[in-house]
């Protein structure tokens, strides 16, 4: 079976690596560099991950916005409208609720509800059968419901 050339996939990766980094930094230029690293080691990867590269790619970049997440000091977001305040303080506990999952459960939740794979997808890519990742994904948003319910004062 003949894989899909890199170049021909590049604009469909970018946009997914992008979109998982974005939605979990909240920062463009970061998301940006992000995406560009994920690119590069899918292409260095390419023989081997062409067969499931979206599922990988979302992997590679939610992990590099991880990865990122905890070398960065969080701050306190600095914008003028109250509406935009709430989204980045909502985005810093999603942030920080996600670095105290564990890393199966925080790759499944990232890869399902973040770059929207399907289950049957993130169980291919993460190497478990659909059952382990339905008990991931319910293992991990019980947490986080409990980890942001707490950072929000129970609400």
């Amino acid at each position: 079976m003949q894989h899909p050339r890199f170049d021909d996939e590049f604009s469909d990766l970018a946009g997914i690596a992008y979109r998982v980094a974005y939605r979990i930094l909240g920062n463009r230029s970061a998301a940006e560099d992000i995406a560009q690293e994920s690119l590069a080691r899918a292409y260095q990867r390419w023989a081997r991950i062409a067969e499931y590269r979206q599922p990988w790619v979302a992997r590679v970049a939610g992990n590099l916005a991880i990865d990122l997440l905890r070398r960065r000091k969080p701050a306190l977001p600095t914008a003028r409208q109250v509406d935009t305040e709430v989204i980045m303080i909502e985005r810093l506990d999603l942030q920080r609720a996600l670095l105290g999952l564990p890393k199966r459960q925080r790759e499944a939740v990232v890869l399902r509800y973040i770059a929207d794979l399907s289950e049957a997808d993130v169980a291919a890519l993460l190497g478990c059968s659909p059952g382990t990742i339905k008990s991931h994904l319910s293992r991990g948003t019980r947490h986080l419901r409990l980890i942001l319910d707490d950072s929000q004062g129970g609400k």
